[in-house]
C-alpha cells in the first residue's frame, strides 16, 4: 500500500505539505493541492488511522459491544451509532458476543459464563486503542460491564450500568406504560386488562408502574386480578386471555407485539372481533402489528433515536475531554403512541 512518504515524493512536496492538503488545511497554493488529490486518487491512497491514533493518542474509532446482533432491538441500534459516528469521521468497530445464541436466558444472572464472553471484547477493543466503547444491551437490566477504574468513556444502552460513573439510555417504559393506558382511558375504557411480561423484567415492572399512574390520576382502582403474566411469546398471550375475557375488561394492553397477537389468536377462535368488543393495544410496533388485522394500536419504542443518543454524547465526552459523572445519568428516550384500528371508543 503506497504511503505518504511516497505520494509526497511522486508530487515533489514535503511529507507535511501532503498531510495539510489531505487534512483541509489552507496555506497550500491550488495548482500543488490538485496536483496531490489527483495522485492520491490515482493510487488509491488510504490513510492509516491506526498509526495516526499510536501518533495522536486518539484513534477516532468507537468500539460497540452487543449482547447479540439477532435481537429485534439491537440491529437499528446499531445502525444508528454507526450512521450518526460516520457523519462526525468517527469509525466504528462491531462485536457481537451472540449471548443469547449462545446461552438463551441462562445466562443473566451467571457472571462466569457472561465474562467469559466480555472481558476478551473489551480488551481486544482495548488492545486497537478505540477511543470509547457502547455496551448495548439485549433487554434492559442493571449491568456490570464497565469497571469504576475504566480508563475511556463508556456507555451502556438499553440497559442501565452499575456504576454511576457510565451514562446510560433506555426507553422511558414507565412513560410508555402510562401514555398507552391514559389512552385507553380517553377512549372510555376503565376496566383495562394487561398481559405483562415476565414479572423480574424491568421492561414489566415499569410498564405497571405507568399503566397504575395511569388509573391514579382518573380514580380508577387498580384491581390486580386484571394483571396476567406472560413470557414475552406469542403462545403466553393466547394462554392468558382467558381469565381477562372472564374479568370482563373492555380492553387489553400488551406488553409487547408477540403476546397480542397470540391474544388475536384467542379472540378469533372464540369469535370475539377486536376493536369491536373488545380494544387490544400492544408495544413495539414491531412489522406484525400492521399485519394482522385489525392494525395493532400500540407503542413504537424509538431504537434509532436510543442509538443516535448514544452517540452523540459518546462524541460529546470524546470531543470535550472525557470526565467521569459523580451521579448516575440515564437517559431515557420516549416511545411514540401509533394509533391504528383495534381500539374502538367504549360507551
Amino acid at each position: 500500500m503506497i504511503t505518504l512518504k511516497e505520494i509526497a515524493q511522486i508530487c515533489d512536496v514535503s511529507i507535511s505539505t501532503v498531510s495539510n492538503i489531505l487534512n483541509g488545511k489552507p496555506n497550500v497554493s491550488e495548482e500543488t493541492r490538485q496536483r496531490v488529490l489527483e495522485v492520491v486518487n490515482q493510487t488509491g491512497y488510504k490513510p492509516n488511522y491506526f498509526a495516526q491514533g499510536i501518533r495522536k493518542q486518539k484513534t477516532k474509532i468507537i468500539g460497540i459491544i452487543v449482547e447479540d446482533l439477532n435481537l429485534f432491538s439491537t440491529t437499528p441500534i446499531v445502525g444508528a451509532i454507526m450512521a450518526y459516528c460516520e457523519e462526525l469521521d468517527y469509525r466504528t468497530i462491531l462485536i457481537n458476543m451472540r449471548l443469547y445464541d449462545k446461552w438463551q436466558d441462562t445466562w443473566y444472572n451467571d457472571e462466569q459464563k457472561f465474562n467469559s464472553v466480555l472481558q476478551p471484547s473489551i480488551k481486544e477493543l482495548l488492545s486497537i486503542k478505540v477511543d470509547g466503547i457502547v455496551y448495548v444491551a439485549g433487554h434492559c437490566r442493571v449491568i456490570n460491564c464497565f469497571p469504576d477504574d475504566f480508563k475511556i468513556p463508556g456507555i451502556v444502552v438499553y440497559g442501565i450500568s452499575n456504576s454511576p460513573k457510565f451514562t446510560s439510555v433506555v426507553i422511558d417504559d414507565k412513560k410508555g406504560g402510562y401514555d398507552i393506558t391514559k389512552y385507553l382511558i380517553s377512549m372510555g375504557h376503565r376496566k383495562i386488562g394487561v398481559i405483562a411480561g415476565t414479572p423480574d423484567n424491568l421492561h414489566t415492572m415499569r410498564r405497571i408502574l405507568g399503566y397504575q399512574k395511569a388509573l391514579f390520576e382518573e380514580e380508577i382502582l387498580y384491581n390486580p386480578d386484571f394483571v396476567r403474566y406472560g413470557d414475552w411469546m406469542r403462545p403466553s398471550g393466547y394462554r392468558e386471555a382467558e381469565s381477562l375475557i372472564k374479568e370482563g375488561v373492555s380492553a387489553i394492553f400488551c406488553m409487547n407485539d408477540l403476546m397480542a397477537v397470540g391474544l388475536y389468536d384467542y379472540l378469533y377462535e372464540k369469535g370475539i372481533q377486536v376493536g369491536e368488543d373488545i380494544s387490544v393495544v400492544g408495544y413495539d410496533n414491531k412489522e406484525i402489528s400492521e399485519c394482522i388485522r385489525p392494525g395493532l394500536t400500540t407503542n413504537e419504542i424509538q431504537l434509532e433515536k436510543i442509538g443516535q443518543e448514544a452517540a452523540k454524547i459518546m462524541i460529546k465526552m470524546l470531543e470535550e475531554d472525557y470526565v467521569a459523572s459523580k451521579s448516575q445519568e440515564i437517559i431515557k428516550i420516549p416511545c411514540r403512541l401509533i394509533i391504528r384500528e383495534s381500539v374502538k371508543k367504549n360507551q
